[in-house]
Protein backbone atom coordinates (compact mmCIF):
# COMPACT_ATOMS: atom_id res chain seq x y z
CA UNK A 1 0.00 0.00 0.00
CA UNK A 2 1.18 3.72 -0.81
CA UNK A 3 1.04 5.50 2.34
CA UNK A 4 1.41 9.10 4.20
CA UNK A 5 0.38 11.24 7.16
CA UNK A 6 -1.31 13.79 6.29
CA UNK A 7 -3.63 17.15 8.14
CA UNK A 8 -7.06 16.37 6.65
CA UNK A 9 -9.27 20.16 6.15
CA UNK A 10 -13.09 20.09 6.41
CA UNK A 11 -14.51 20.29 2.82
CA UNK A 12 -15.99 23.33 3.45
CA UNK A 13 -12.58 25.02 4.17
CA UNK A 14 -11.05 22.69 0.82
CA UNK A 15 -13.51 23.71 -1.65
CA UNK A 16 -12.56 27.69 -0.12
CA UNK A 17 -9.16 27.15 -0.59
CA UNK A 18 -10.20 25.97 -4.40
CA UNK A 19 -12.31 28.77 -5.09
CA UNK A 20 -9.65 31.18 -4.20
CA UNK A 21 -7.19 29.31 -6.65
CA UNK A 22 -9.38 30.07 -9.14
CA UNK A 23 -7.54 32.88 -10.57
CA UNK A 24 -4.26 30.64 -10.74
CA UNK A 25 -5.94 27.53 -12.34
CA UNK A 26 -7.13 30.32 -15.26
CA UNK A 27 -3.85 31.30 -15.58
CA UNK A 28 -2.44 28.07 -17.04
CA UNK A 29 -3.31 24.79 -18.58
CA UNK A 30 0.39 23.65 -17.99
CA UNK A 31 -0.33 22.80 -14.58
CA UNK A 32 -2.34 19.66 -13.09
CA UNK A 33 -4.44 20.87 -10.75
CA UNK A 34 -5.53 19.39 -7.58
CA UNK A 35 -9.26 18.67 -6.90
CA UNK A 36 -10.21 20.01 -4.09
CA UNK A 37 -11.58 17.04 -2.70
CA UNK A 38 -7.88 16.24 -2.25
CA UNK A 39 -6.54 18.83 -0.63
CA UNK A 40 -4.47 18.06 2.36
CA UNK A 41 -0.96 18.83 4.30
CA UNK A 42 1.13 16.47 3.71
CA UNK A 43 3.55 15.48 6.88
CA UNK A 44 5.29 12.14 6.03
CA UNK A 45 5.72 10.12 2.62
CA UNK A 46 5.91 6.61 3.85
CA UNK A 47 5.88 5.35 0.43
CA UNK A 48 4.77 1.85 -0.21
CA UNK A 49 4.75 -0.16 2.98
CA UNK A 50 2.85 -3.69 4.00
CA UNK A 51 -0.35 -4.49 5.17
CA UNK A 52 0.47 -5.40 7.78
CA UNK A 53 2.78 -2.34 9.38
CA UNK A 54 -0.31 -0.43 9.59
CA UNK A 55 -0.73 -1.31 13.57
CA UNK A 56 2.62 -0.41 14.14
CA UNK A 57 2.09 3.16 12.13
CA UNK A 58 -0.79 3.62 14.10
CA UNK A 59 1.43 2.97 17.15
CA UNK A 60 4.04 5.31 16.25
CA UNK A 61 1.87 8.17 15.74
CA UNK A 62 -0.22 7.81 18.65
CA UNK A 63 3.15 8.48 20.78
CA UNK A 64 3.55 11.06 18.63
CA UNK A 65 0.14 12.78 19.46
CA UNK A 66 0.38 12.15 23.01
CA UNK A 67 3.42 14.96 22.22
CA UNK A 68 2.03 17.41 20.26
CA UNK A 69 -1.39 19.94 21.28
CA UNK A 70 -3.76 20.58 18.43
CA UNK A 71 -3.20 23.68 16.77
CA UNK A 72 -5.48 26.41 14.68
CA UNK A 73 -3.31 27.71 11.81
CA UNK A 74 -4.53 29.50 8.43
CA UNK A 75 -3.27 29.60 5.00
CA UNK A 76 -1.26 32.40 4.01
CA UNK A 77 0.34 33.22 -0.05
CA UNK A 78 0.63 31.65 -2.89
CA UNK A 79 3.31 30.41 -4.17
CA UNK A 80 5.86 27.81 -6.31
CA UNK A 81 8.77 25.50 -5.74
CA UNK A 82 11.44 26.44 -6.99
CA UNK A 83 10.02 30.07 -7.57
CA UNK A 84 7.04 31.33 -10.06
CA UNK A 85 10.19 31.14 -13.04
CA UNK A 86 10.44 27.92 -12.75
CA UNK A 87 7.45 26.61 -10.99
CA UNK A 88 7.08 22.64 -10.49
CA UNK A 89 4.53 22.77 -7.61
CA UNK A 90 2.65 25.44 -7.00
CA UNK A 91 1.13 25.85 -3.21
CA UNK A 92 -0.70 27.95 -0.54
CA UNK A 93 1.48 28.47 2.53
CA UNK A 94 0.00 28.25 6.13
CA UNK A 95 0.77 29.77 9.22
CA UNK A 96 1.78 27.20 12.33
CA UNK A 97 5.20 26.39 10.74
CA UNK A 98 7.02 25.72 13.81
CA UNK A 99 4.21 23.49 15.32
CA UNK A 100 3.76 21.58 12.15
CA UNK A 101 7.47 21.10 11.03
CA UNK A 102 7.72 19.84 14.70
CA UNK A 103 4.83 17.25 14.24
CA UNK A 104 6.85 16.54 10.72
CA UNK A 105 9.76 16.12 12.30
CA UNK A 106 8.56 13.65 14.86
CA UNK A 107 6.58 11.73 12.60
CA UNK A 108 9.92 11.01 10.57
CA UNK A 109 11.90 9.88 13.82
CA UNK A 110 8.90 7.35 15.22
CA UNK A 111 9.44 5.87 11.99
CA UNK A 112 12.58 5.41 11.25
CA UNK A 113 12.65 2.26 13.41
CA UNK A 114 9.68 0.97 11.81
CA UNK A 115 12.32 0.47 8.53
CA UNK A 116 10.75 4.50 6.95
CA UNK A 117 13.85 6.72 5.49
CA UNK A 118 14.07 9.73 7.34
CA UNK A 119 12.98 12.64 5.43
CA UNK A 120 16.26 14.26 3.52
CA UNK A 121 14.03 17.44 2.72
CA UNK A 122 12.96 20.57 5.61
CA UNK A 123 9.36 19.98 6.10
CA UNK A 124 7.39 23.51 4.78
CA UNK A 125 3.39 23.65 6.09
CA UNK A 126 1.80 24.27 3.02
CA UNK A 127 -1.17 22.37 0.24
CA UNK A 128 -0.08 21.76 -2.71
CA UNK A 129 -2.43 22.94 -5.60
CA UNK A 130 -0.58 21.82 -8.58
CA UNK A 131 1.76 20.68 -10.14
CA UNK A 132 3.15 21.07 -13.95
CA UNK A 133 3.24 18.55 -16.09
CA UNK A 134 5.44 19.51 -18.49
CA UNK A 135 6.48 23.28 -19.38
CA UNK A 136 4.85 26.68 -18.58
CA UNK A 137 5.83 29.13 -20.88
CA UNK A 138 7.41 32.82 -19.57
CA UNK A 139 3.80 34.17 -20.32
CA UNK A 140 2.18 31.48 -18.47
CA UNK A 141 4.77 31.62 -15.38
CA UNK A 142 4.32 35.96 -15.59
CA UNK A 143 0.49 35.30 -15.44
CA UNK A 144 0.82 33.01 -12.76
CA UNK A 145 2.72 34.75 -10.52
CA UNK A 146 0.62 37.83 -11.26
CA UNK A 147 -2.58 36.50 -10.19
CA UNK A 148 -1.16 34.79 -6.69
CA UNK A 149 -0.12 38.01 -6.06
CA UNK A 150 -3.56 39.68 -6.20
CA UNK A 151 -5.30 37.45 -3.81
CA UNK A 152 -3.64 36.70 -0.25
CA UNK A 153 -5.81 33.68 0.97
CA UNK A 154 -6.77 33.79 4.69
CA UNK A 155 -8.35 30.51 6.10
CA UNK A 156 -8.58 28.26 9.38
CA UNK A 157 -7.59 25.31 9.23
CA UNK A 158 -8.00 23.53 12.58
CA UNK A 159 -5.67 20.72 13.34
CA UNK A 160 -7.19 18.33 15.53
CA UNK A 161 -6.08 14.83 14.01
CA UNK A 162 -3.31 13.07 12.02
CA UNK A 163 -3.80 10.65 9.60
CA UNK A 164 -2.35 7.48 7.98
CA UNK A 165 -3.85 7.83 4.29
CA UNK A 166 -3.55 5.24 1.67
CA UNK A 167 -2.90 6.71 -1.78
CA UNK A 168 -4.36 4.95 -5.18
CA UNK A 169 -2.67 6.09 -7.66
CA UNK A 170 -5.44 5.27 -11.28
CA UNK A 171 -5.45 7.30 -14.64
CA UNK A 172 -7.71 10.33 -13.42
CA UNK A 173 -4.98 11.32 -10.64
CA UNK A 174 -4.89 10.09 -6.78
CA UNK A 175 -7.45 8.37 -4.96
CA UNK A 176 -7.23 9.14 -1.41
CA UNK A 177 -8.74 7.31 2.11
CA UNK A 178 -8.46 7.41 5.77
CA UNK A 179 -7.09 4.18 7.27
CA UNK A 180 -6.56 5.39 11.09
CA UNK A 181 -7.27 9.16 12.19
CA UNK A 182 -5.81 9.97 15.58
CA UNK A 183 -6.36 12.58 17.87
CA UNK A 184 -3.83 15.51 19.17
CA UNK A 185 -4.25 16.65 22.42
CA UNK A 186 -6.77 18.40 23.22
CA UNK A 187 -5.56 22.17 22.76
CA UNK A 188 -4.32 23.75 26.50
CA UNK A 189 -3.94 20.57 28.11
Amino acid sequence: MRLFVAINLTPETRDAIYADAEALRSATTGIRWTAASSLHVTLKFLGEQPESLVPELRAAMEGVSARHRSVDVQTTSFGAFPNFRRPRVVWVGMTGEIELRALANDLGRAFVPLGVAAESREFRAHLTLGRVKGEVSAAESAALSAAARQSVPTRGVPVRTIDLMRSELSPGGSRYSVLVAVPLTVRGT
